[in-house]
Parts: C-alpha cells; structure tokens; sequence
C-alpha cells in the first residue's frame, strides 16, 4: 500500500464530503477560531495609553501627573503628560475628548455629561500671600491682588473667598492675572501687592515669592464656615515655619481653606484603563515618589461628577470570591477552553464520519451446462 502524508489523507476526506458539509464545517471552525481569539486576547496583559494634564508646569498637580506617568509605565499604561493654562481649560478639553484625564481643583461649577470622577486624590491648600503692611484679609481692600490664570480653577474659589470675606470685585480690590510662570520671572515692583494660588505646602512657588520677594501668608479665620457651604472645600492649616525661620514664615499655624484635588477622566476612556490608573494611583511606587499617602477611602468624596465605570470596577475588586475582574477572567478563559475543544471535537467527528462508499457486490456464478465428468461416463 503507498505511503500517504497526513495531509494528503486529510485532503482526500475533505474531498469526499459535500460542498455543502464543506462550508458548514468552515464556517464552524471559523466562529470557534473568532471566540478562541477573543478568549486569548482577554486573557493577555493590556498596555493602554493615555493623554491628561497637571494644569500649569509650574504647579504640584504637573509634579503629580509626571509622577503617576512615572509610576504608570510599569502598570501597562503610558501617560503622556500635557500642561494647560489651568483646571477651567483640562476640564474643558477632557470634557470634548481632547484629554482622557486631568487633575483639576474642586470649586469648577462646569457640568458635563462627558466627564466622570476618577478619584478624589488629596486636599490643596489656598495661600494668601501678601506684602508687608498687608496685615489680614481686610487689608486687601484697596490693593491689587492677583489670582491667577482666567483659565485657571483658583480665580473661581479665590473670589468666593473674597466675597465671603465682604470684598467686591473691582470696588474693594483690584484683579490681576499673571501666570505663576510670569510671577517667578517679573521684577520685584512689578509684582502685585497680593497673590493667591493653590498647592500643597510645601510650595516650591510659595517658597521663592517668600524667600526673593518678602511676601507673607494671611490667616483665614472664617475658613471653617466657608467650608460649612462647599462640600469640595475643608478647613486646613499651613503649619507654622513652613517657610522659613529666620525670619520665621508663617510664624504660626495659619488657618486656610483647603480645596480638594479630583482626578476627572472623560466617560469613553476605557474602563480597564481607569483601573489601572488607580491601581497606580494607591500603589507603593507612586506613595514612594511623592513621600505622602493616599487614602483610598477619599476616593469618591466630594464627588462633582458621576463615577466611572472604571472607578466602580476598582472599589468592587476586593469584594469577595466573585469580583467583576474575576468574573471576566474566568468568562475569558472558559471561552478559549470551550471554543479549542469543540473545534478539535468538530473536526475529529467530521473527519472520522466520511461517507461509506459501497462496493458494487460480486456477480453470482452462471451456470455451467457442461455435464460432469461422471454424468459423461455413466451415459
């Protein structure tokens, strides 16, 4: 018998089907080889990449997105970081698609339905600072004061201070909007008589208007019951000397308002991501970097927008025994294991079952009219 190849044997069964049975079974192994696909594709880590903002380059939100970009490439997720005039303008962008993440300050009455909450990830810190003779909030009557960039998310909060304060804009105090960039470059007598910006203390900007410039911080003595009023806003202390001690600044605790900080995302970014985000985010190697801890707990609080997908994913992960991250794994791996084994079963049965082809049956011997051998003696 002539030796065949298995896959000459394979192709003279294929043959002996219908092109009807034929193009069933391709189609068969088709859709099972599309499911073992996905199953495996579900089954393999991800790397995302994704745009967001720290605001202005000269804040600590751009130390933190730089951070977290940090952090993030060795979870699978590439961040690139791009600075903005401010949170009014990163939340706008997030909010058309043009960045999938931002750190922005609480306070911005800009709803979107675009834009879900991420985490509430620490409070800043409003510092009022001040030139010497300026002694209190009411001293800022008369003066200029600067708030920042019109795109920023500090003119917003910095005004509501003020007004709770009873200064009126352009009646009691004059605004001015330099970028904090501009304020470390300008001239000393250029400066504005008051500054207000917003950071976590230490500030590196705080710092330098201080040290070069002989600026001081006011206390704000109402900033408990402003804070009664906004859920995004907390009654924190700048801690005495925190910048400087000879001469000692402050040289007490001063009390201010602290504004929470959120990390927004717009609501199409994919939730899988987020997760990963946020694992970054509560993870050792961010706290280690910053020299701060996160608290997990705060990850909703003052929440101005809805929560992502993402966000619900991440807090339901440590639930136990069946967590949606589970459920998927395992949906991923019963699919890969049910669609390989039908697809070899599919194709043991199709093979092993080819169409018996019957032999035409041997002819009956004729009868022979030759008489015998001993018919012809006996006769």
């Amino acid at each position: 018998m002539p030796y065949r190849s298995p896959f000459q044997l394979v192709s003279r069964r294929w043959r002996r089907h219908s092109p009807a049975a034929r193009g069933l079974a391709a189609l068969a192994l088709l859709v099972l080889t599309g499911v073992a696909t996905w199953s495996l594709a579900q089954l393999v880590p991800h790397r995302y990449t994704l745009t967001m903002s720290g605001t202005d380059i000269t804040s600590n939100r751009h130390f933190f997105a730089k951070a977290l970009q940090d952090a993030a490439a060795g979870n699978g997720v590439a961040l690139a970081v791009h600075p903005t005039d401010g949170s009014q303008e990163a939340l706008a962008l997030v909010a058309a698609g043009k960045l999938d993440l931002a750190f922005v300050q609480g306070g911005l009455d800009l709803p979107s339905p675009d834009v879900v909450q991420v985490a509430t990830v620490t409070s800043e810190q409003l510092h009022f600072l001040a030139r010497p003779g300026i002694a209190d909030i009411a001293g800022l009557r008369g003066h200029r004061v600067n708030l920042n960039s019109r795109q920023g998310g500090t003119r917003i909060v910095a005004r509501q201070i003020l007004a709770f304060a009873g200064l009126r804009e352009d009646v009691d105090y004059v605004e001015s909007n330099v970028s904090t960039e501009d304020l470390l470059t300008q001239r000393g007598d250029r400066l504005p008589d008051a500054i207000v910006l917003t950071s976590l203390a230490p500030s590196d900007v705080v710092d330098c208007l201080v040290r070069r410039q002989g600026y001081h911080l006011l206390d704000v003595p109402f900033a408990a019951s402003f804070a009664l009023r906004h859920d995004w806003a907390a009654e924190t202390e700048i801690g005495a000397m925190m910048y400087g001690a000879a001469p000692p600044v402050p040289p007490h605790a001063v009390k201010t308002v602290g504004v929470k900080l959120s990390l927004v995302a717009n609501r199409r970014v994919d939730a899988a991501a987020i997760v990963k985000v946020l694992e970054t985010l509560y993870g050792p190697a961010l706290e280690a970097r910053l020299r701060m801890h996160l608290d997990e707990a705060m990850i909703l609080s003052a929440s101005a927008y809805p929560p992502s997908v993402g966000t619900q994913r991440f807090i339901d992960r440590n639930k136990p025994l069946f967590s949606r991250e589970l459920f998927d794994k395992l949906k991923a791996a019963t699919g890969l294991v049910v669609s390989v084994y039908s697809g070899l079963l599919v194709l043991f049965k199709w093979f092993k079952q080819v169409p018996v082809v019957l032999a035409a049956p041997d002819p009956e011997p004729e009868a022979d009219d030759t008489p015998a051998a001993s018919d012809r003696g006996a006769s």
